[in-house]
């Protein structure tokens, strides 16, 4: 590897990367693989694009493609602006591989929520490569594939919908060349919110977990905070929600509405790894397969809500106390229906986490929650822990990504996709519009 090699006319020096491999003529970073694994050869073909990509020196020009939505109710339109510069020692500057799409790119515009100031660029997820890395010392370095979650919706500078992006280093979650960036661009924002609501929220403890890869104790993390570092919005989420004695405890019973959506299905992962029973309620003839291979314990179908809300009862036994929903207002309240009050610890509340909408009328002994998405962003030792903790389930395999398909036409093809998500023809995967940009 001593003599520079030509790979798909990009210029690669060996000697600059001395831990990569060659095979068949292509090198790549054998990091989480073993010389003698026997999928070598097919993980090196099937990340062979994004090798290059990642590898790739491209000047930085001082202008992007962005879609910009000028007013609600209009389709994004694509613009020129200039490429968005760095602020903090911390952040970190990605030319853009792929866009995961979510529900809110297609509904803000759509009825005119969650628009900061217009015009705008959105878009959540994404994945691409790190072209300038953050002037204090970081494990995010130039080079790494890395994937980020948008969740500081106000800082245009972070947002998808465009070919360069920024991020706070300790929002990077590095990916493994066993995934592809197509695959890992949709996952962020649902692996944050899942990873928040269960920990923070709930309280569980992702450290006592049965995998091989322990997670963070993030409600820990957060009341160790001093209070004033905390967004105003989330305190009493951090801090007064729920108390240490009515965190779930392995065995205890958990319900998710709608364990289908990217979040569902990623929350029922990390609620098996730490020893909860799920109960999935879903359109069982479409998704109940997949849930099931997932670990979901009990796969109740939604289709007749006063009978599903009767067989979660009684098979439970009156005992769940944990209940997320990702669908809305309507089934959140079906959801508070299935709390029981025969738990162990008769002082205990039931709590309920509703991503989209909590029910309007509140019952006695539940708390309600909303999940504190803001910590990802604004408190470094939580962003840290919540994308280091997904880089090791990555790395581990084991944790399952929900299955993506991807869209053509790049930026210009995001709103056709968009009107594919919004008519739920893909329900249960997710849709990633890889970019082709060759600045």
């Amino acid at each position: 590897m001593s003599q520079t090699q030509l790979l798909n006319g990009f210029t690669l020096n060996p000697q600059d990367y001395p831990q990569w491999r060659q095979i068949n003529g292509l090198y790549f970073d054998p990091l989480h693989w073993n010389d003698n694994d026997e999928d070598a050869l097919n993980i090196a073909a099937r990340t062979r694009d994004a090798v290059i990509q990642q590898k790739r020196s491209p000047s930085l020009g001082s202008q992007q493609n962005v879609l910009l939505l000028h007013a609600a109710k209009q389709k994004y339109a694509l613009a020129t602006q200039d490429i968005p510069k760095r602020g903090t020692e911390n952040e970190v500057l990605i030319r853009i591989l792929a866009i995961g799409l979510n529900p809110i790119d297609w509904k803000a515009p759509a009825f005119g929520f969650g628009l900061a100031s217009l015009p705008c660029i959105n878009g959540r997820d994404f994945a691409g490569v790190v072209v300038q890395a953050p002037k204090s010392s970081s494990r995010i370095k130039t080079g790494d594939v890395v994937l980020s979650a948008s969740t500081d919706y106000r800082d245009y500078r972070k947002s998808a919908f465009q070919e360069y992006s920024i991020s706070n280093d300790f929002n990077c979650c590095r990916i493994p060349s066993h995934v592809s960036p197509n695959n890992a661009a949709a996952q962020g924002v649902a692996f944050v919110t899942a990873t928040l609501a269960l920990g923070v929220c709930f309280g569980v403890d992702f450290s006592k977990a049965s995998s091989d890869v322990q997670g963070p104790d993030l409600l820990s993390i957060a009341r160790a905070l001093k209070e004033e570092v905390v967004p105003e919005d989330v305190r009493e989420e951090c801090f007064h929600s729920i108390s240490l004695d009515d965190r779930p405890k392995r065995g205890d019973w958990l319900a998710i509405w709608g364990a289908s959506s990217a979040t569902g299905f990623i929350a029922l992962q990390l609620a098996k790894f730490a020893g909860l029973k799920v109960v999935c309620i879903v359109d069982a003839e479409k998704h109940g397969a997949r849930l099931v291979n997932a670990g979901a314990d009990l796969l109740v179908d939604r289709i007749n809500i006063d009978r599903a809300i009767s067989i979660v009862r009684a098979v439970t036994g009156g005992r769940l106390r944990f209940g997320l929903d990702t669908v809305g207002k309507e089934t959140a309240t079906s959801l508070q229906s299935v709390f029981g009050n025969n738990s162990p610890e008769p002082t205990a509340q039931a709590h309920i986490v509703g991503l989209t909408g909590l029910p309007k009328e509140r019952l006695p002994g539940i708390a309600y929650h909303n999940v504190p998405i803001k910590l990802f962003h604004t408190i470094p030792e939580i962003g840290e822990a919540v994308v280091t903790w997904m880089e090791e389930l990555l790395n581990s395999r084991d944790f399952v990504l929900q299955e993506t398909v991807t869209a053509d036409g790049g930026l210009g093809g995001v709103n056709d996709a968009l009107e594919v998500l919004r008519s739920g023809a893909r329900s249960g995967t997710r849709i990633v519009v890889p970019l082709q940009n060759d600045r």
